[in-house]
């Protein structure tokens, strides 16, 4: 526990329960210890989520309230902004910690706020789709260059992604503080049957899952994928070719990363990547899309495969080798401790009393 901290008054931290930022929301506040108010938008977390929630000792509210990227028009969102202040002041919060700026609106807080740029829809549709925003974007995109100025402080998980956010909003001050994990999931790992795996929000085109199941029967060994294949508002992704394992919990994935050989992302938007650390850390060999985030991160002990590229030569060659080519060495400096005390310090520096 970092000095101090138990003593410190309460952070408010805001989260979703749909993809990474919950496991990144909770290994964050165990590693804090004072364990923060966390306060949940968009769709509500699952029973499991709830008790390893209540497991940590945290105080978790679920709010009702929309995400950046589900809020029907600005004035949704702008109400979700007036409410999580309400929440700050009720709940008498030293400092906020919001996981997407445009939660931090246009009005000044009574106390600093740092606002973490895990993604946004203007990066993901410039690195997805490309070309102008539509307009239900574009205003989604203007909320969140609001917030970006708002904030007291910005942070981004990696170095690239924090490149992406100055190009597309501006010359904003960010901090780099990569995410960080626990340590491998579940069980240790089996002599396992060489498999490969992917995980994450299958339905999110940006994760780019179509293209392994493309080529899931070429490789001749099972190839499986963790994670949902439903989204918010209607989204779907049927992936015939792959053995999907559905939603799992942290005992789930340690036995699904305990079962395979190789982990796949071919992923064209990635700000950072939170399932490849995990399978890192579990001692998987990884085969991964060539893109910055990726390359800043696992550069020299992955397989990269370029865009357009065929992946299958990657993924035959990580299937036959023996070992994780350095990447579980690599994961150990993507750690709980560094992504607390580097986010702690963000805090301090803009006045927190923590």
């Amino acid at each position: 526990m970092p000095d101090g901290l138990a003593a410190s008054p309460r952070l408010l931290m805001t989260t979703d329960a749909v993809g990474g930022v919950w496991r990144y929301s909770l290994d964050l506040t165990e590693g804090m210890g004072a364990r923060p108010v966390l306060a949940v938008l968009g769709p509500s977390p699952s029973a499991a989520q709830r008790d390893e929630a209540a497991g940590l000792g945290l105080t978790l509210i679920d709010t009702g309230l929309p995400l950046d990227w589900t809020a029907d028009d600005p004035a949704a969102l702008n109400e979700a902004t007036a409410a999580l202040q309400d929440l700050a002041a009720e709940r008498r919060v030293a400092s906020v910690h919001l996981h997407a700026p445009a939660l931090a609106g246009a009005w000044r807080w009574p106390m600093p706020v740092v606002a973490v740029a895990h993604s946004c829809v203007a990066t993901w549709w410039e690195a997805v789709r490309g070309g102008p925003l539509p307009a239900d974007l574009a205003w989604r995109t203007e909320a969140t260059r609001t917030g970006l100025r708002t904030a007291d402080a910005v942070v981004a998980p990696t170095r690239a992604h924090g490149d992406a956010v100055r190009r597309l909003y501006g010359d904003v001050p960010v901090t780099v503080v990569h995410n960080g994990t626990r340590q491998p999931l579940g069980l240790a790992r089996a002599q396992a049957a060489p498999s490969v795996l992917t995980a994450g929000r299958l339905w999110d085109d940006g994760k780019n899952a179509a293209a392994l199941d493309r080529v899931a029967p070429r490789l001749g060994v099972p190839v499986r994928a963790a994670g949902p294949i439903e989204g918010p508002h209607g989204a779907r992704i049927d992936l015939p070719n792959l053995q999907h394992l559905g939603t799992l919990g942290p005992d789930g994935m340690g036995r699904a990363f305990a079962e395979a050989t190789v982990f796949a992302s071919l992923a064209r938007y990635e700000p950072f990547g939170l399932s490849v650390l995990e399978a890192a850390r579990a001692g998987l060999r990884l085969v991964l899309s060539d893109i910055p985030s990726f390359r800043e991160l696992w550069d020299g002990v992955a397989r990269f495969v370029p865009d357009g590229s065929d992946p299958v030569p990657a993924l035959r060659a990580a299937l036959a080798d023996t070992g994780d080519g350095g990447a579980t060495e690599r994961a150990g400096h993507y750690g709980v401790a560094a992504m607390v005390e580097g986010t702690l310090a963000v805090h301090r520096r803009v006045g927190a009393r923590v």
